[in-house]
């Protein structure tokens, strides 16, 4: 289940499931009640504190979620109301323009001397044929696209169906909080460098992707209500154990796609600390986790972090 776990915290696999945002948020200033433990969980999120007053609300996000997973913890309401700006995966609006559409279509597509087809196993062909009539499509109409992009329109297809969905996400929402009330929000990287992620990807390894989501489906259900309830809770040991349980398969893919962007951010993240900003930072949970995640990197580098339980100095 790795990259069906990891769909659920990169955020372009959320785009993919709809680059077109369909559910108008309202606002809604909270009052004291907001921030108190409701007993649905402590929620996923972690306070950093620098030097000059910076601090940084690490808030663990499921990009992928359905109605019946809000409200969300009052930690991430606290994250938002003493939080100056926002800052995200991609920049907002990065996800809704049908740039992002186009751009994935143009480098996930064949040329036209080449198919899916002639590129992957004839077992892994039929799959991908099975898979698409049992959703009503074409049985050929996969077969202009390349391994990792067929992956991610099977992963994005089969959430949607469990009702989950990108508008629903806690960037999305949060994204949309910060439009109407005029705070500041940006981006850790830019569409084009996720795209790429999933384009460099060589053919084996893009193979593998797509046999692998291929094996799995039939569990995505149980796994998403798994991490759903480890993601409420604030259960770092459980969605580690979650998302690198194939680690030592995969290590190429886990260091892409979570270990090297940790790294990337650490120094943009640290500056914003020693600039004294007051920040909450909105990015897939399976980033504060394991030893390369964001939680253990800060406090390598001597910063001071707790769950948000453990934080009564607001």
């Amino acid at each position: 289940m790795l990259f069906l776990r990891l769909a659920l915290v990169l955020s372009l696999c959320a785009c993919a499931v709809a680059c077109e945002r369909t559910q108008e948020k309202t606002a809604k200033k909270p009052d004291a009640a907001a921030f108190v433990a409701d007993g649905g969980g402590d929620g996923s999120v972690w306070v950093v504190d620098g030097p000059n007053g910076g601090r940084l609300f690490l808030c663990g996000t499921i990009h992928i979620l359905r109605d019946e997973d809000y409200p969300l913890a009052p930690a991430y309401e606290a994250a938002y109301m003493y939080s100056n700006k926002l800052v995200l995966e991609l920049p907002p609006g990065a996800a809704s323009g049908p740039e992002l559409t186009s751009r994935m279509s143009q480098l996930g597509m064949y040329s036209a001397d080449a198919s899916l087809e002639k590129n992957v196993s004839p077992e892994t062909w039929a799959a991908v044929q099975k898979w698409s009539e049992k959703h009503g499509l074409e049985r050929s109409s996969m077969n202009r696209f390349r391994p990792w992009f067929v992956a991610l329109m099977i992963t994005s297809m089969e959430y949607a169906a469990l009702g989950a969905n990108p508008d629903k996400g806690v960037d999305s929402y949060f994204e949309d909080r910060a439009k109407k009330d005029g705070k500041p929000a940006e981006g850790l990287e830019t569409v084009e460098f996720q795209i790429q992620l999933f384009a460099s990807l060589s053919d084996k390894q893009q193979r593998e992707l797509l046999e692998q989501t291929l094996g799995e489906i039939s569990s995505v259900e149980a796994e998403f209500k798994k991490m759903i309830k480890a993601w409420k809770n604030g259960d770092l040991d459980e969605l580690k154990e979650m998302l690198f349980r194939e680690a030592e398969k995969y290590p190429d893919l886990m260091d892409l796609f979570l270990t090297a962007r940790n790294l990337r951010w650490m120094d943009r993240l640290e500056q914003m600390l020693k600039q004294g900003e007051k920040v909450m930072v909105l990015v897939g949970t399976g980033h504060l986790t394991s030893d390369t995640g964001l939680i253990e990197l800060m406090r390598k580098r001597g910063y001071r972090v707790r769950h948000y339980r453990e934080v009564t100095d607001f």
